[in-house]
């Protein structure tokens, strides 16, 4: 009797394989999510730290802002995204942005849409990327403005 197949021959690597591809397919898309997520959160955040520098070593004066954003969208394009130029936020802690001392804001906010899925609605499913850096403009810089009376913002 050994020599005749039995009805069940066969099936395991059937059920292995659709198993193993029932498992695979959302470890895959996990995978695919977290590195979009993290090639963003990487992008925003390079961004920010040299939008930051260009525009504190321009004295914070002139076309500082212009130099900044384009800094910041070479960083986001090393990562394969755009910059748009409603998303660079720069902003001083005192009215004029070359004060010695005084710390410059830079922060980029993005929604990461999640690979693969559709727009439900008018939203696409998506994940809040933020990057911030504060950068200090040098107390020595020979354009720097002095700070108002009564901060000390260099000591």
């Amino acid at each position: 009797m050994s020599g005749l197949p039995r009805g069940d021959d066969g099936s395991a690597i059937v059920e292995f394989s659709y198993l193993g591809v029932l498992l695979l397919l959302p470890l895959v898309y996990a995978i695919l999510t977290g590195l979009a997520v993290q090639r963003s959160a990487y992008a925003v955040t390079a961004a920010t730290r040299e939008a930051g520098r260009v525009f504190v070593s321009e004295g914070a004066q002139g076309a500082a802002y212009d130099d900044a954003f384009l800094a910041a969208r070479v960083a986001m394009r090393d990562q394969g995204l755009d910059l748009e130029p409603g998303e660079l936020e720069i902003t001083c802690q005192f009215a004029d942005c070359a004060t010695a001392g005084a710390l410059v804001h830079v922060r980029i906010d993005r929604d990461v849409p999640l690979p693969l899925l559709p727009a439900f609605g008018q939203s696409t499913p998506s994940v809040a990327v933020h990057g911030r850096h504060d950068e200090v403009v040098d107390c020595f810089a020979s354009a720097a403005a002095a700070p108002p009376e009564g901060e000390t913002s260099c000591g």
